[in-house]
């Protein structure tokens, strides 16, 4: 979803969508009639299938798991549905949903229809206005962290969110829970085993230093700036996507991320963010900080463990991708790429940590 690429028209598969059964329903959704017109992919952060067109006069998008799914993608585009569909009538920046189908029966898959989003990836485009402009730029960072905030503020018990989540011992289950997933990867024939130095270290600091207290809200898990569509004509956040590990949580959890996945010049990780990481002039962390505290009023003074926590688990995730590559299950250049990154978040984790 993050980004929302658009190519030429093409036909799509009836296996894909079966538009002859989604008009149908549409119209039991009292949305109006007509053929569907202008049907485009768009291209996004994840294999799943998204499909704008217009019909009727109005321009949707729909989403679903991929072409060949996974063994969650029904399961992970409900969740996402109902969650931005909780949102709806929020200040958060997220797409906003239309209507949601009630299960799979209708075309074999789960999906939903949700507005369009007017805007750019920063990873994969950088207009001319937002290139040519550091102000710009760090203007945009900040509110990347303002919509981050804004999320964490919101009741999700009082949005139907309740049961989203398990946010008791959210933070005590976080360094057993990803360091099972590391020993997981074993299981990828050829994988030598996570040659990551201090990973023990960091993950007994994390569980000798954990806040004792803390408030649940929505994390949305994954908001590093290439999960971030911006506006066209000015530094704004058009919308926060990629939903796929959204959860009630500890809603510091998603500042820290933000910090740890700041692309510093130079780094691998930079190239993550792409056009943007490569242009920098971001925020620095305790202009981060201080941004976000201004949307909230959470406890900011252990933001160095949220970012401790951030760099140990996004580095366990994409070490995953490395222990698949020598099992031949992602390319290699891609899997050494990821494992590059992830010493660098373990680097800065312990110099944090110091």
């Amino acid at each position: 979803m993050s980004c929302m690429s658009v190519a030429q028209p093409v036909e799509v598969d009836r296996d894909v969508v079966d538009f002859a059964i989604v008009g149908k329903w549409m119209e039991e959704q009292g949305l109006p009639g007509g053929e569907f017109e202008e049907v485009t992919p768009l291209g996004g952060g994840t294999q799943n299938i998204m499909l704008r067109f217009v019909r009727g006069g109005r321009t949707y998008v729909l989403r679903r798991g991929p072409k060949h799914l996974r063994p969650k993608s029904n399961e992970v585009i409900k969740r996402e549905a109902r969650l931005l569909g909780a949102l709806n009538g929020t200040d958060v920046k997220a797409p906003r949903v239309i209507a949601a189908a009630p299960d799979e029966s209708l075309i074999g898959v789960y999906f939903y229809l949700m507005e369009p989003i007017e805007g750019f990836n920063p990873q994969t485009e950088l207009p001319a206005l937002h290139a040519g402009d550091a102000e710009i730029r760090r203007r945009m960072g900040l509110s990347a962290v303002e919509a981050i905030a804004r999320l964490g503020s919101v009741d999700y018990k009082e949005i139907g969110l309740e049961s989203y989540g398990k946010p008791e011992g959210f933070l005590e289950r976080q360094v057993p829970r990803w360091m099972a997933e590391l020993e997981s990867y074993a299981g990828n024939e050829g994988y030598p085993g996570p040659q990551i130095p201090g990973i023990e270290k960091v993950g007994e600091w994390l569980d000798r230093n954990r806040p004792a207290e803390w408030t649940p809200g929505i994390l949305h898990g994954d908001c590093h700036l290439a999960n971030i569509m911006f506006s066209y004509d000015g530094p704004q956040v058009a919308a926060l996507v990629d939903w796929e590990m959204s959860t009630i949580g500890d809603p510091l959890l998603d500042l820290g991320w933000q910090i740890a996945t700041r692309p510093e010049p130079g780094t691998t990780g930079a190239a993550l963010i792409g056009k943007l990481g490569a242009a920098g002039g971001l925020p620095t962390a305790a202009e981060m900080v201080e941004h976000y505290g201004e949307f909230s009023t959470r406890d900011l003074s252990a933001v160095d463990w949220y970012t401790v926590l951030a760099c140990f688990k996004l580095g366990i995730v994409l070490e995953g991708t490395h222990a698949r590559a020598f099992a031949g299950k992602a390319p290699k250049q891609t899997g050494d790429f990821l494992h590059a990154i992830t010493l660098e978040l373990f680097e800065r984790a312990r110099q944090l940590m110091a």
